[in-house]
């Protein structure tokens, strides 16, 4: 697996799932902010699988 995702990419994944999952937490939202563990992961390892299959890459590095 190679990193696809750039530093900004993932910035906004982390706060996208972290706000997910607080407000499933505080009862904001129902259950299905549980989805917000998805984008944490991504965010976590620099991978997405869906970036892979769709040819996307936002990281910067060379290959």
């Amino acid at each position: 697996m190679r990193t696809n995702e750039g530093g900004v990419d993932r910035a906004l994944r982390a706060v996208a799932g972290v706000a997910l999952l607080g407000l499933t937490a505080t009862g904001v939202i129902g259950s299905w902010g549980w989805i917000g563990v998805v984008p944490l992961a991504t965010a976590a390892i620099g991978w997405c699988p869906l970036y892979t299959m769709l040819g996307i890459n936002t990281c910067g590095l060379k290959r």
